[in-house]
């Protein structure tokens, strides 16, 4: 199994509210769907390699 890292992070509990909506839509968890839109952003700016 992936050794993983945490972070924590505080957030405005309207951000938060949508950031849970929005996860639900995507049928993922809020960790998962954060760790999906960093990595978007990061591959896009070059600072992560494209995943697949």
């Amino acid at each position: 199994m992936a050794k993983t890292a945490s972070i924590g992070i505080r957030v405005d509990p309207e951000l938060k509210e949508a950031i849970d909506a929005a996860a639900k839509e995507d049928r993922r968890s809020v960790a998962s769907y954060i760790e999906k839109l960093i990595a978007v952003d990061l591959e896009k700016k070059g600072l992560l390699p494209k995943s697949r």
